[in-house]
């Protein structure tokens, strides 16, 4: 009998050390703090991977750099939090601070601005996904009502009510996953 040999993918060790994850601590405003747990939630990815699509870019995070304006920036009132992210992230963020003399929590910040583009993109996909569950409640109604005539009309037994009965119990469970989805998405209705 042959082993059978597992290749695994060529890395280095640069690539790999940049996957690691590192804690960083940044001063932030409430607000950026809020985009980044809300997308995090509301879409199910986690921060460390919004911060290395946010941040790992570095002449995005150089185009940001220059909108930056450190009187502005300096009022805000922020609050120090600590995030887990990859080390290459880190360094492409430590390397744009000191190459464009701009603090990191200003990059950090200005960056997590950028979330809100998704944020109201979201909300008004929570307005639509509203509107259709309303129609797929009324679709439901309508298909309860069916039910209740097949089984006058044919019987309980009938394979056709048994049928309607069975594609009703798979639309009464969508439609509770779905009202739980839109009901955990509520928070997004605030910003």
């Amino acid at each position: 009998m042959s082993e059978k040999k597992t290749s695994i993918p060529e890395a280095s060790t640069v690539d790999l050390r940049g996957k690691q994850s590192v804690r960083a601590t940044f001063k932030l405003s409430e607000r950026a703090i809020d985009y980044l747990s809300l997308v995090a939630v509301h879409l199910g990815i986690k921060q460390k991977s919004l911060f290395d699509h946010l941040i790992d870019d570095a002449p995005a995070l150089r185009d940001i750099a220059a909108t930056i304006h450190l009187r502005k920036f300096n009022r805000i009132d922020r609050v120090q939090k600590t995030y887990v992210l990859s080390r290459k992230t880190l360094e492409v963020l430590e390397l744009i601070s000191n190459d464009l003399d701009t603090p990191r929590d200003a990059l950090v910040e200005y960056s997590l601005h950028k979330l809100e583009a998704v944020i109201q993109g979201e909300k008004k996909r929570h307005e639509q996904r509203k509107r259709l569950f309303k129609d797929l409640m009324a679709h439901w109604e309508e298909g309860k009502d069916l039910l209740e005539k097949a089984r006058k009309t044919l019987g309980e037994d009938d394979p056709f009510c048994l049928e309607i009965q069975r594609s009703m119990g798979a639309l009464t469970r969508t439609t509770k996953e779905l009202s739980a989805f839109i009901e955990k998405s509520r928070v997004i209705e605030q910003y």
